[in-house]
């Protein structure tokens, strides 16, 4: 049997086995399609992106890239819908393929409505909506038909959920605005008030047009949720946990810069952006212009989280804090965010008093490890010292605590070695092995390399730019790991 692609596809009627499909090739197939769309959009061959996005809708492949991503990749895998079902095994992902060669639009059911704190922000939670399995693998499908022929339109400073992009990218773009040669220096720091739940249903229908897909889309929006077993209808909103939203929030919000116009910088980053301008007149007439064009995407700006600043004065951005020193623009870790960090650690800590060393450096490890690469690009250098200081402390409370009847020289001797140039390095043995605390303190800065105008991977021109790209962002990850690494596991009493 031929896949709707064009590539041979064996897989549908040959291979029963989930690990052993031709995974390198489906993968290329579906990115090929989606840098096909790209290119008729850009062409505004419109007639061939409807087809192409019909192909698209109708490719195994793409069946098998959506099934994976949302039972293997995604953070929700293990999160089920409103028919408790999840798939985490490859027998199951495969019955999974085959039950969605019969998924209708009339089996679209409504999210499941759960609860997750807020990043930073004790006793808050957010809402988000959890679509069934089928409908997430689904909207996957139909996401892969949508967000190629958008990204050939999106505009160059937006960076939300975006493929190729980043918070680092968005990060770096307000540096530039706001660095010393900037004749930008007041800023509209904003936030969209419950954008998720608030965005226009007739607005994103009316925008997407008569996509293949149209109807499905206008069904998951319609859907409704269910809380505590009571089903609520929704007149509007995107359910975040759904696997298309975040695209049809940025379809939503294109065309900003458009309308504010070139004089005005701006980074759209999901329900954040900053605004940079000359003058404070000027970044007061934007804010109502902006508010004005929210409107018929029944947007607002949050008023308390929305505020006029100058860059002399700093403000907090997607976790970051960005302020004019001697006329000079430094980004930093955001204080809250550091502190909210360390109170997590401590908590961990009291939490789990009596776990073995060697399971604390095991758990500790990967979120040292991702908290230090999420800052390692800006001036975080004497955070870090700081961050690493207060690590010590608490763990060095922690080995008192267990051992009361101990000396401070049995339990510094028991618990921390020298390691390199750190003399005091928490540590586990663990038979002929010794385990070692990652130490956020040695962590290199490595300026990043912000991705290139409006460059998008789905670019078939722009092939080369991302692997290269890529190929420099392994060069440094090798390059971290040949100078010994501060995660070191050191073996047989060898480094």
């Amino acid at each position: 049997m031929k896949d709707r692609t064009g590539d041979s596809n064996g897989a549908e009627g040959q291979i029963k086995d989930w690990e052993s499909l031709p995974w390198l090739l489906i993968e290329k197939s579906i990115s090929k399609l989606r840098r096909r769309i790209f290119r008729a959009t850009r062409e505004q061959k419109w007639k061939v992106v409807h087809n192409l996005q019909k192909l698209m809708l109708r490719s195994y492949f793409n069946l098998l890239v959506s099934v994976r991503r949302v039972t293997q990749k995604n953070k929700g895998k293990k999160t089920a819908g409103v028919d408790g079902e999840v798939t985490l095994t490859p027998d199951a992902r495969m019955g999974l393929v085959r039950s969605m060669g019969k998924y209708t639009l009339w089996k679209v059911k409504p999210a499941r409505r759960v609860y997750i704190p807020k990043a930073g922000k004790p006793g808050q939670e957010r809402a988000l909506g959890i679509p069934t399995i089928r409908n997430r693998v689904a909207q996957a499908i139909v996401k892969n038909a949508l967000e190629p022929c958008w990204e050939a339109r999106f505009e160059p400073n937006s960076y939300g959920f975006r493929p190729g992009r980043s918070i680092h990218d968005a990060i770096e773009q307000c540096w530039r605005f706001l660095n010393k040669r900037s004749r930008r220096p007041w800023v509209l720091d904003a936030d969209l008030r419950s954008a998720f739940d608030k965005l226009s249903h007739e607005h994103i229908l009316k925008v997407i047009g008569q996509m293949p897909g149209r109807e499905l889309i206008r069904a998951w929006l319609k859907a409704g949720y269910v809380e505590a077993e009571i089903f609520h209808e929704t007149e509007s909103g995107t359910p975040q946990g759904g696997v298309i939203s975040p695209c049809l929030f940025n379809v939503a919000l294109h065309g900003l810069q458009q309308t504010i116009g070139p004089a005005y910088g701006l980074v759209l980053y999901a329900d954040d952006l900053i605004v940079c301008a000359s003058t404070r007149e000027e970044i007061e007439a934007v804010r109502l212009t902006i508010e004005d064009w929210l409107a018929p995407r029944g947007l607002t700006l949050h008023p308390e989280k929305t505020r006029i600043v100058h860059i002399d004065d700093g403000f907090n951005f997607l976790g970051f804090s960005l302020r004019r020193y001697k006329g000079k623009c430094l980004v930093k870790p955001q204080k809250e965010k550091v502190l909210s960090f360390l109170r997590k650690l401590r908590s961990w800590l009291n939490n789990h008093k009596q776990a073995k060393a060697e399971n604390v450096i095991r758990h500790l490890n990967p979120i040292l490890r991702g908290w230090s690469n999420n800052y390692m690009h800006v001036v975080s250098k004497q955070t870090f010292s700081c961050v690493s200081k207060e690590i010590w402390k608490m763990l060095w409370k922690w080995c008192l605590r267990r051992h009361q009847n101990k000396g401070k020289r049995w339990v510094a001797k028991k618990y921390f070695g020298q390691h390199g140039n750190a003399p005091w390095r928490f540590q586990a043995k663990v038979g002929d092995t010794t385990l070692y605390l990652y130490d956020v303190a040695s962590v290199k800065i490595e300026r990043h390399i912000k991705v290139r105008g409006a460059a998008s991977p789905d670019d078939p021109a722009l092939q080369d730019y991302w692997k290269a790209r890529q190929d420099e962002r392994n060069t440094r990850r090798r390059h971290r790991k040949a100078t010994k690494s501060p995660a070191m596991i050191r073996v047989g009493g060898v480094s």
